[in-house]
């Protein structure tokens, strides 16, 4: 996932056309995947309009996070838009009923601290007209991103998450594609070869390795090894070109990243604790027929 912001960097693209062939690409690669191993049944079926409108939440985070960066640093883009899981637990309190402790409330607190750090506790952006459209922007992404994690979150369980998946890509693709139409952007050779490379690398693989993933690691194991894209982004952007943070910034990109592994790994302990009674329960009443 974290390959994105150079994969588009180095393309030299619309932010239009690195989102469409990454999505298109990628739902292709599903697709295919599929047929090979025939399973026909989950390509061939109506995913629902939750799975569609969430492709469209997809679309956007990706279009604005390349946006985003053509307007700020690759770093201060990231951090704005990780700062979507906790964004998306405080719309979870109020519209779907998962009450935050005060555990998470602080950790909410924390994470817009950070934010506050990577901002250098500078929010007058008057004079800085360009940082503050590149922030815009990824506050965007942010927001699609955290519709995306809701939306997912309240999908039905008997939509296959290879569906989810394609179809949300595919659906993505098909917002995008008016927009790159109207761009009639001529693409050279090695462009081509970065637009492939962004629906294979941060399309088509990230997806299918986190489904495997989530099959064989617990929920705060995988949680907590999805805070390490933003340290990717971030380590890629120093490396790749040049973008460094001061002790401050990196500061605040620390707390961030410590209070999203925090979320997952309450989250992960509440969910077992609410899973016990019902594993008691099953114990009893096995236990009870037997006798």
């Amino acid at each position: 996932m974290g390959t994105i912001g150079a994969i588009s960097v180095y393309a030299g693209v619309g932010a239009e056309t690195v989102t469409f062939y990454r999505l298109f690409i990628g739902a292709v690669l599903v697709a295919v995947y599929l047929l090979a191993t025939r399973q026909h049944s989950k390509i061939f079926m109506w995913p629902g309009m939750k799975v569609l409108v969430t492709g469209a939440f997809l679309a956007g985070f990706v279009m604005f996070y390349i946006l985003a960066m053509d307007y700020t640093s690759m770093a201060n883009a990231v951090m704005v838009l990780y700062l979507a899981p906790v964004t998306a637990s405080v719309a979870a309190h109020f519209f779907l009923g998962e009450r935050l402790t005060s555990a998470s409330v602080g950790l909410v607190g924390f994470a817009l601290l950070g934010f506050a750090m990577m901002m250098e506790f500078n929010f007058n952006l008057s004079g800085r007209a360009e940082e503050a459209i590149g922030l815009a922007y990824a506050f965007c992404a942010m927001l699609c991103y955290s519709a995306f994690m809701l939306t997912n979150r309240s999908m039905d369980d008997r939509v296959h998450v290879f569906s989810r998946s394609g179809y949300q890509m595919l659906a993505g693709a098909l917002c995008m594609l008016p927009l790159v139409l109207l761009e009639s952007e001529v693409i050279s050779g090695a462009q081509w070869g970065w637009l492939i490379a962004a629906g294979i690398l941060p399309g088509f693989l990230a997806i299918l390795l986190a489904v495997i993933a989530l099959r064989s690691l617990p929920a705060a194991t995988f949680g907590t090894l999805a805070y390490l894209e933003p340290i990717t982004v971030v380590a890629l952007a120093w490396i790749l070109f040049d973008q460094g943070l001061n002790s401050l910034q990196l500061a605040g990109c620390a707390l961030i990243i410590l209070a999203g592994i925090a979320q997952a790994l309450l989250l992960n302990r509440r969910s077992e604790a609410e899973e016990i009674p019902g594993v008691l329960a099953d114990l009893d009443s096995t236990v009870s027929g037997e006798s």
